[in-house]
């Protein structure tokens, strides 16, 4: 099984890259792959509106001059899909966002390439926000038929400056429990039968 994780951060070796390599790590421990994807540097154009991915059924955007089909290909071959970002102004950063219009429009208008796959959001902030930001990447994965686990608390770490994060050890352990029960899920959706 494959999972495909997008860091939405500006800084490809921020807090939110620490929370998805917690959570990698208790996937690999159940055998599935994770792949994290960094959008950092990256110039990603927002959804024109416009139509052509929808008349065309090719699962492309039309868009040239970035990877997001490259990207819609990844969540379309994954069993699991991870969404992350920091928090800013209470919200998702714009490369995440223009990420979730344009896959989000493909795959529902290309006969919903995400439906019933796994989706989880990851958020990582200073202070306070996280959960607006939480909500909508989980907005996105539920009107992509997804199937979103949960943990043992909302899916977001503490900290500002880099690795900050890796003193707050309940959004770690937040991690972990969160790549336990969608290793479940996926094995269970997938016919496996491990506790």
């Amino acid at each position: 099984m494959k999972v495909v994780a997008f860091n939405g951060s500006p800084r490809p070796h921020g807090n939110t890259q620490h929370m998805l390599a917690a959570l990698a790590e208790t996937l690999g421990g159940h055998g599935i792959d994770t792949e994290i994807v960094s959008l950092a540097g990256q110039t990603i154009r927002g959804c024109s509106a416009c139509g052509v991915c929808r008349q065309r059924q090719d699962r492309k955007c039309v868009l040239p001059g970035d990877p997001v089909n490259d990207w819609i290909e990844k969540m379309a071959a994954a069993d699991g899909i991870v969404l992350a970002s920091p928090t800013y102004f209470a919200d998702i950063t714009s490369e995440l966002k223009a990420l979730i219009d344009r896959a989000g429009y493909v795959c529902r208008g290309n006969g919903d390439l995400l439906a019933r796959k796994v989706g989880a959001a990851v958020t990582v902030m200073r202070r306070a926000g996280a959960i607006h930001a939480f909500d909508s990447i989980n907005h996105f994965f539920l009107i992509q038929q997804m199937v979103v686990p949960g943990s043992c608390y909302w899916n977001l770490g503490l900290g500002r400056g880099e690795g900050e994060v890796e003193q707050d050890e309940e959004g770690l352990n937040t991690m972990r429990v969160l790549g336990e029960n969608m290793a479940w899920l996926l094995q269970r959706l997938h016919g496996g039968n491990n506790p």
